[in-house]
Protein backbone atom coordinates (compact mmCIF):
# COMPACT_ATOMS: atom_id res chain seq x y z
CA UNK A 1 0.00 0.00 0.00
CA UNK A 2 1.35 3.27 -1.18
CA UNK A 3 1.74 6.53 1.32
CA UNK A 4 -1.31 9.12 0.68
CA UNK A 5 -0.18 12.47 0.65
CA UNK A 6 -3.03 15.04 1.16
CA UNK A 7 -4.12 16.48 -1.95
CA UNK A 8 -2.71 20.20 -1.52
CA UNK A 9 0.76 18.88 -1.88
CA UNK A 10 -0.01 18.80 -5.70
CA UNK A 11 -0.63 22.78 -5.79
CA UNK A 12 2.38 23.57 -3.77
CA UNK A 13 5.17 24.75 -6.86
CA UNK A 14 8.79 25.26 -6.29
CA UNK A 15 11.39 28.10 -7.10
CA UNK A 16 13.40 27.35 -10.08
CA UNK A 17 16.53 28.98 -9.12
CA UNK A 18 17.52 26.42 -6.77
CA UNK A 19 16.60 23.72 -9.56
CA UNK A 20 19.29 25.95 -12.29
CA UNK A 21 21.38 26.22 -9.24
CA UNK A 22 21.61 22.50 -9.02
CA UNK A 23 21.71 21.79 -12.74
CA UNK A 24 24.79 24.59 -12.76
CA UNK A 25 26.49 22.72 -9.83
CA UNK A 26 26.41 19.14 -12.37
CA UNK A 27 27.93 20.45 -15.14
CA UNK A 28 30.50 22.11 -13.23
CA UNK A 29 31.15 18.66 -10.84
CA UNK A 30 31.78 17.25 -14.53
CA UNK A 31 34.19 19.81 -14.88
CA UNK A 32 32.39 22.60 -17.22
CA UNK A 33 33.50 25.81 -16.68
CA UNK A 34 29.64 28.09 -15.49
CA UNK A 35 29.30 31.49 -14.77
CA UNK A 36 26.04 31.74 -12.29
CA UNK A 37 23.59 34.96 -13.22
CA UNK A 38 20.52 32.39 -12.28
CA UNK A 39 21.00 32.64 -7.73
CA UNK A 40 19.54 35.83 -6.58
CA UNK A 41 21.87 36.35 -3.70
CA UNK A 42 24.50 38.84 -3.40
CA UNK A 43 28.24 37.41 -3.85
CA UNK A 44 29.70 39.85 -1.25
CA UNK A 45 30.60 38.32 2.36
CA UNK A 46 28.37 39.60 5.27
CA UNK A 47 30.14 42.44 6.80
CA UNK A 48 32.80 41.44 9.70
CA UNK A 49 31.05 43.30 12.14
CA UNK A 50 27.94 41.49 11.83
CA UNK A 51 29.86 38.03 11.79
CA UNK A 52 31.58 38.90 14.80
CA UNK A 53 28.30 40.44 16.56
CA UNK A 54 26.86 36.46 15.92
CA UNK A 55 29.87 34.96 16.98
CA UNK A 56 30.23 36.68 20.27
CA UNK A 57 26.30 36.07 21.34
CA UNK A 58 27.42 32.24 20.76
CA UNK A 59 30.52 32.92 23.01
CA UNK A 60 28.61 34.72 25.51
CA UNK A 61 26.03 31.66 26.05
CA UNK A 62 23.22 32.98 23.93
CA UNK A 63 22.20 29.03 22.76
CA UNK A 64 18.96 28.78 23.75
CA UNK A 65 15.27 29.78 22.72
CA UNK A 66 14.53 33.17 22.28
CA UNK A 67 11.20 35.01 22.10
CA UNK A 68 8.82 33.37 19.26
CA UNK A 69 8.51 37.30 18.01
CA UNK A 70 12.16 37.89 18.11
CA UNK A 71 14.48 39.44 20.97
CA UNK A 72 13.25 42.62 22.16
CA UNK A 73 16.19 44.42 21.28
CA UNK A 74 15.85 43.57 17.74
CA UNK A 75 12.43 44.39 17.59
CA UNK A 76 13.58 47.69 18.49
CA UNK A 77 15.91 48.31 16.47
CA UNK A 78 13.75 47.41 13.41
CA UNK A 79 11.23 50.25 14.67
CA UNK A 80 14.74 52.66 14.86
CA UNK A 81 15.77 51.58 11.41
CA UNK A 82 11.99 51.77 9.90
CA UNK A 83 12.05 55.64 11.35
CA UNK A 84 14.80 56.14 10.06
CA UNK A 85 15.06 54.69 6.74
CA UNK A 86 11.20 55.52 6.00
CA UNK A 87 9.76 58.65 8.30
CA UNK A 88 7.55 55.69 9.70
CA UNK A 89 6.19 55.02 13.52
CA UNK A 90 6.52 51.61 14.16
CA UNK A 91 5.75 49.62 17.63
CA UNK A 92 7.66 47.21 18.28
CA UNK A 93 4.97 44.96 19.74
CA UNK A 94 3.87 44.64 16.21
CA UNK A 95 7.19 43.11 14.76
CA UNK A 96 7.99 39.59 14.11
CA UNK A 97 11.57 38.59 13.91
CA UNK A 98 11.37 35.45 10.70
CA UNK A 99 13.99 33.07 9.54
CA UNK A 100 14.47 34.99 6.21
CA UNK A 101 11.55 36.19 4.20
CA UNK A 102 9.46 33.30 3.03
CA UNK A 103 7.80 32.97 7.03
CA UNK A 104 6.12 36.39 5.99
CA UNK A 105 4.36 35.37 2.68
CA UNK A 106 3.72 31.96 3.83
CA UNK A 107 2.07 33.47 7.31
CA UNK A 108 -0.11 35.81 5.07
CA UNK A 109 -0.87 33.96 2.55
CA UNK A 110 -2.40 31.19 4.89
CA UNK A 111 -3.84 34.00 6.96
CA UNK A 112 -6.10 35.29 4.40
CA UNK A 113 -6.15 32.39 1.61
CA UNK A 114 -8.71 29.69 1.52
CA UNK A 115 -11.33 27.94 -0.99
CA UNK A 116 -13.40 30.33 -2.13
CA UNK A 117 -11.25 33.42 -2.07
CA UNK A 118 -8.81 35.38 -4.45
CA UNK A 119 -5.60 36.80 -3.98
CA UNK A 120 -4.01 38.85 -6.59
CA UNK A 121 -0.06 38.57 -7.40
CA UNK A 122 2.33 39.90 -9.53
CA UNK A 123 2.84 38.18 -12.68
CA UNK A 124 6.46 38.50 -13.41
CA UNK A 125 6.85 37.95 -9.52
CA UNK A 126 8.55 35.58 -7.12
CA UNK A 127 7.19 32.11 -7.72
CA UNK A 128 6.59 31.16 -3.73
CA UNK A 129 3.47 33.79 -4.24
CA UNK A 130 1.48 31.83 -6.59
CA UNK A 131 3.10 28.40 -5.17
CA UNK A 132 1.64 29.30 -1.38
CA UNK A 133 -1.72 31.09 -3.16
CA UNK A 134 -2.46 27.79 -4.50
CA UNK A 135 -1.77 25.60 -1.66
CA UNK A 136 -3.87 27.59 0.34
CA UNK A 137 -6.70 26.56 -1.73
CA UNK A 138 -7.28 30.14 -2.89
CA UNK A 139 -7.13 31.56 -6.55
CA UNK A 140 -4.38 33.26 -7.62
CA UNK A 141 -5.50 36.18 -9.65
CA UNK A 142 -2.43 37.34 -11.32
CA UNK A 143 -1.59 41.31 -11.53
CA UNK A 144 0.04 41.79 -15.04
CA UNK A 145 3.24 43.77 -15.30
CA UNK A 146 4.37 45.39 -18.49
CA UNK A 147 8.23 46.08 -20.09
CA UNK A 148 6.18 49.22 -21.35
CA UNK A 149 5.02 50.14 -18.05
CA UNK A 150 8.77 49.34 -16.45
CA UNK A 151 7.46 46.15 -14.83
CA UNK A 152 5.08 48.80 -12.49
CA UNK A 153 1.54 47.39 -11.70
CA UNK A 154 -1.08 49.66 -13.34
CA UNK A 155 -3.41 51.02 -9.81
CA UNK A 156 -6.20 51.17 -12.23
CA UNK A 157 -6.21 48.24 -13.56
CA UNK A 158 -5.70 46.28 -9.58
CA UNK A 159 -8.34 48.10 -8.45
CA UNK A 160 -10.48 46.65 -11.41
CA UNK A 161 -9.82 43.42 -10.67
CA UNK A 162 -10.90 42.98 -6.85
CA UNK A 163 -13.83 41.47 -6.02
CA UNK A 164 -16.24 40.93 -3.03
CA UNK A 165 -13.39 37.12 -3.02
CA UNK A 166 -10.35 39.06 -2.82
CA UNK A 167 -8.83 38.74 0.38
CA UNK A 168 -4.88 39.87 -0.33
CA UNK A 169 -2.92 41.90 -2.35
CA UNK A 170 0.58 41.13 -2.96
CA UNK A 171 3.13 44.04 -3.97
CA UNK A 172 6.65 43.80 -4.68
CA UNK A 173 9.12 46.98 -5.34
CA UNK A 174 11.46 47.25 -6.12
CA UNK A 175 10.71 43.73 -7.81
CA UNK A 176 12.24 40.50 -8.66
CA UNK A 177 12.65 39.24 -11.45
CA UNK A 178 12.55 42.39 -13.35
CA UNK A 179 13.66 45.03 -11.54
CA UNK A 180 10.76 47.26 -11.69
CA UNK A 181 10.25 50.33 -9.33
CA UNK A 182 6.63 50.87 -8.72
CA UNK A 183 6.06 55.25 -9.13
CA UNK A 184 4.60 56.40 -6.07
CA UNK A 185 1.76 58.18 -8.38
CA UNK A 186 0.58 54.42 -8.72
CA UNK A 187 0.74 53.71 -5.05
CA UNK A 188 -1.38 56.51 -4.35
CA UNK A 189 -3.60 55.60 -6.70
CA UNK A 190 -3.80 51.82 -5.40
CA UNK A 191 -4.10 52.99 -2.03
CA UNK A 192 -6.48 55.88 -2.77
CA UNK A 193 -8.76 53.04 -4.44
CA UNK A 194 -8.32 50.54 -1.67
CA UNK A 195 -10.62 53.00 0.65
CA UNK A 196 -13.71 51.74 -1.02
CA UNK A 197 -12.31 48.41 -0.61
CA UNK A 198 -12.06 47.51 3.27
CA UNK A 199 -12.18 43.95 3.37
CA UNK A 200 -8.54 43.64 1.59
CA UNK A 201 -5.08 43.48 3.22
CA UNK A 202 -2.30 44.21 2.13
CA UNK A 203 1.20 42.28 1.67
CA UNK A 204 4.12 44.92 0.73
CA UNK A 205 7.43 42.68 -0.17
CA UNK A 206 10.21 45.38 0.64
CA UNK A 207 13.12 43.47 0.58
CA UNK A 208 14.89 45.27 -2.12
CA UNK A 209 14.19 48.59 -0.49
CA UNK A 210 17.35 49.82 0.42
CA UNK A 211 18.75 48.85 -3.52
CA UNK A 212 17.94 51.44 -5.66
CA UNK A 213 19.87 53.18 -8.68
CA UNK A 214 19.51 56.42 -10.31
CA UNK A 215 18.24 58.45 -7.60
CA UNK A 216 15.20 56.27 -6.96
CA UNK A 217 13.65 56.80 -3.49
CA UNK A 218 12.10 53.72 -1.89
CA UNK A 219 7.72 54.38 -1.48
CA UNK A 220 7.17 52.02 1.71
CA UNK A 221 3.64 51.28 2.48
CA UNK A 222 4.24 52.35 5.90
CA UNK A 223 3.95 55.94 4.50
CA UNK A 224 -0.14 55.56 4.42
CA UNK A 225 -2.08 55.53 7.89
CA UNK A 226 -5.42 55.19 6.07
CA UNK A 227 -3.83 51.42 5.35
CA UNK A 228 -1.89 50.81 7.96
CA UNK A 229 -4.92 48.18 10.09
CA UNK A 230 -4.61 45.97 7.49
CA UNK A 231 -1.04 46.58 6.09
CA UNK A 232 1.46 43.81 6.24
CA UNK A 233 5.10 44.77 5.17
CA UNK A 234 8.16 42.18 4.51
CA UNK A 235 11.76 43.25 4.56
CA UNK A 236 14.78 42.18 6.23
CA UNK A 237 18.41 41.56 6.08
CA UNK A 238 19.33 38.77 3.38
CA UNK A 239 19.64 41.17 0.73
CA UNK A 240 21.05 44.33 2.60
CA UNK A 241 23.91 43.04 4.37
CA UNK A 242 24.61 39.88 2.37
CA UNK A 243 22.64 37.44 4.80
CA UNK A 244 21.10 34.98 2.77
CA UNK A 245 22.23 32.06 5.09
CA UNK A 246 21.65 33.17 8.09
CA UNK A 247 17.52 33.02 7.59
CA UNK A 248 17.05 36.52 9.06
CA UNK A 249 14.14 38.67 7.96
CA UNK A 250 11.28 40.83 10.05
CA UNK A 251 7.76 41.63 8.85
CA UNK A 252 5.54 44.13 10.26
CA UNK A 253 1.88 43.30 11.24
CA UNK A 254 -1.29 45.30 12.31
CA UNK A 255 -2.82 45.02 15.28
CA UNK A 256 -5.63 42.57 14.11
CA UNK A 257 -2.95 40.08 12.86
CA UNK A 258 -0.29 40.06 14.94
CA UNK A 259 -1.22 37.92 17.30
CA UNK A 260 -1.92 35.32 14.88
CA UNK A 261 1.19 35.61 13.08
CA UNK A 262 3.16 34.72 16.31
CA UNK A 263 0.94 31.91 16.75
CA UNK A 264 1.84 30.66 13.40
CA UNK A 265 5.53 31.23 14.36
CA UNK A 266 5.24 29.49 17.39
CA UNK A 267 3.83 26.73 15.47
CA UNK A 268 5.77 26.13 12.48
CA UNK A 269 8.90 27.27 13.79
CA UNK A 270 8.92 28.48 17.46
CA UNK A 271 12.11 31.13 17.45
CA UNK A 272 14.58 32.30 15.34
CA UNK A 273 17.87 31.52 16.46
CA UNK A 274 19.57 33.73 18.56
CA UNK A 275 23.50 34.34 17.53
CA UNK A 276 21.66 35.25 14.24
CA UNK A 277 19.36 37.92 15.78
CA UNK A 278 21.96 39.31 17.69
CA UNK A 279 24.14 39.86 14.14
CA UNK A 280 20.94 41.34 13.12
CA UNK A 281 21.06 43.69 15.89
CA UNK A 282 25.00 44.83 14.77
CA UNK A 283 23.59 45.23 11.33
CA UNK A 284 20.90 47.76 11.96
CA UNK A 285 23.02 49.75 14.78
CA UNK A 286 26.73 49.48 13.34
CA UNK A 287 28.10 51.04 10.25
CA UNK A 288 26.28 51.33 6.77
CA UNK A 289 29.77 51.38 4.57
CA UNK A 290 29.28 48.00 3.72
CA UNK A 291 25.42 48.50 2.28
CA UNK A 292 26.08 51.36 0.25
CA UNK A 293 30.09 49.64 -1.93
CA UNK A 294 27.52 47.07 -2.15
CA UNK A 295 25.05 48.59 -4.17
CA UNK A 296 27.26 50.93 -5.81
CA UNK A 297 29.04 47.84 -7.25
CA UNK A 298 25.85 46.86 -8.62
CA UNK A 299 24.93 49.65 -10.26
CA UNK A 300 28.44 49.11 -11.88
CA UNK A 301 27.67 45.53 -12.84
CA UNK A 302 23.66 47.18 -13.98
CA UNK A 303 25.01 49.38 -16.60
CA UNK A 304 27.65 46.39 -17.71
CA UNK A 305 24.87 43.91 -18.48
CA UNK A 306 22.47 46.21 -19.90
CA UNK A 307 24.51 47.68 -22.24
CA UNK A 308 25.71 44.06 -22.57
CA UNK A 309 22.58 42.77 -23.60
CA UNK A 310 21.35 45.16 -25.79
CA UNK A 311 24.29 44.31 -28.12
CA UNK A 312 23.53 41.11 -28.37
CA UNK A 313 21.98 39.90 -31.78
CA UNK A 314 17.83 40.07 -31.21
CA UNK A 315 17.68 40.29 -27.61
CA UNK A 316 16.67 43.99 -25.38
CA UNK A 317 16.73 44.97 -21.70
CA UNK A 318 14.96 48.23 -20.20
CA UNK A 319 17.03 49.20 -17.43
CA UNK A 320 16.30 48.00 -14.11
CA UNK A 321 15.51 50.78 -11.26
CA UNK A 322 16.07 48.04 -7.80
CA UNK A 323 17.23 44.85 -6.95
CA UNK A 324 20.06 43.13 -8.69
CA UNK A 325 18.47 40.99 -12.21
CA UNK A 326 18.04 42.52 -15.62
CA UNK A 327 15.06 40.71 -16.93
CA UNK A 328 16.16 40.63 -20.48
CA UNK A 329 13.94 40.51 -24.06
CA UNK A 330 14.75 37.19 -25.88
CA UNK A 331 11.19 37.46 -27.91
CA UNK A 332 13.19 37.63 -31.24
CA UNK A 333 15.33 35.44 -31.15
CA UNK A 334 12.33 32.55 -31.93
CA UNK A 335 13.44 30.72 -28.34
CA UNK A 336 11.09 30.04 -25.93
CA UNK A 337 12.28 31.18 -22.25
CA UNK A 338 13.13 27.46 -21.50
CA UNK A 339 14.77 26.62 -24.70
CA UNK A 340 16.96 30.24 -24.15
CA UNK A 341 17.63 29.28 -20.77
CA UNK A 342 18.99 25.83 -21.75
CA UNK A 343 21.01 27.12 -24.52
CA UNK A 344 22.87 29.50 -22.05
CA UNK A 345 23.13 26.61 -19.79
CA UNK A 346 24.43 24.02 -22.15
CA UNK A 347 26.13 25.66 -24.35
CA UNK A 348 27.49 28.90 -23.29
CA UNK A 349 28.16 27.65 -19.76
CA UNK A 350 26.08 30.62 -18.60
CA UNK A 351 23.02 30.07 -15.79
CA UNK A 352 19.84 32.11 -15.95
CA UNK A 353 16.33 31.57 -15.00
CA UNK A 354 13.81 31.60 -17.80
CA UNK A 355 11.14 34.41 -17.42
CA UNK A 356 8.32 31.84 -16.82
CA UNK A 357 9.71 30.70 -13.95
CA UNK A 358 8.06 33.75 -12.59
CA UNK A 359 4.95 33.75 -14.00
CA UNK A 360 2.95 33.46 -17.66
CA UNK A 361 3.60 37.04 -17.94
CA UNK A 362 7.72 35.96 -18.22
CA UNK A 363 7.07 34.12 -21.32
CA UNK A 364 9.76 35.69 -23.97
CA UNK A 365 12.40 37.12 -21.08
CA UNK A 366 15.26 35.68 -19.07
CA UNK A 367 16.37 36.75 -15.64
CA UNK A 368 19.76 37.52 -15.20
CA UNK A 369 21.34 38.22 -11.59
CA UNK A 370 24.16 40.32 -11.89
CA UNK A 371 25.18 39.21 -8.04
CA UNK A 372 28.17 38.28 -9.88
CA UNK A 373 31.83 40.27 -10.44
CA UNK A 374 31.81 42.71 -13.54
CA UNK A 375 34.42 39.89 -15.07
CA UNK A 376 32.45 36.87 -15.37
CA UNK A 377 29.76 39.20 -16.23
CA UNK A 378 31.61 40.29 -19.23
CA UNK A 379 32.93 36.63 -19.82
CA UNK A 380 29.05 35.54 -19.76
CA UNK A 381 27.58 38.03 -22.23
CA UNK A 382 30.71 36.98 -24.76
CA UNK A 383 29.35 33.50 -24.26
CA UNK A 384 26.17 33.85 -24.80
CA UNK A 385 27.40 36.32 -27.91
CA UNK A 386 28.95 32.90 -29.17
CA UNK A 387 25.55 30.54 -28.36
CA UNK A 388 23.72 32.91 -30.21
CA UNK A 389 25.92 32.95 -33.52
CA UNK A 390 26.31 29.11 -33.74
CA UNK A 391 22.68 28.03 -33.08
CA UNK A 392 21.35 26.37 -36.06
Amino acid sequence: MQLQFADNLARLGTESAFSVLARAQALAAEGRDIINLGIGQPDFPTPPHIVEAGIKALRDGHHGYTPANGLPALREAVAADLHRRHGATVNPDNVLIMPGGKPTMFFAITMFGQAGSEILFPDPGFPIYESAIRYSGATPVPMQLREADGFSFCAETVLSQITPRTSLIIINSPANPTGGVTPKAEIDKLVLGLQAHPHVAILSDEIYSQMLYDGERHVSLLHYPEIRDRLIVLDGWSKTYAMTGWRLGFSVWPDAAVDAATRLAINCHSCVNASAQFAGIAALNGPQDAVRAMVAEFDTRRRIIVEGLNALPSISCTTPRGAFYAFANISETGLTSAKAQDLFLNEAGVATIAGTSFGAMGEGFLRLSYANSAENIRLALDHMAAALKDRP
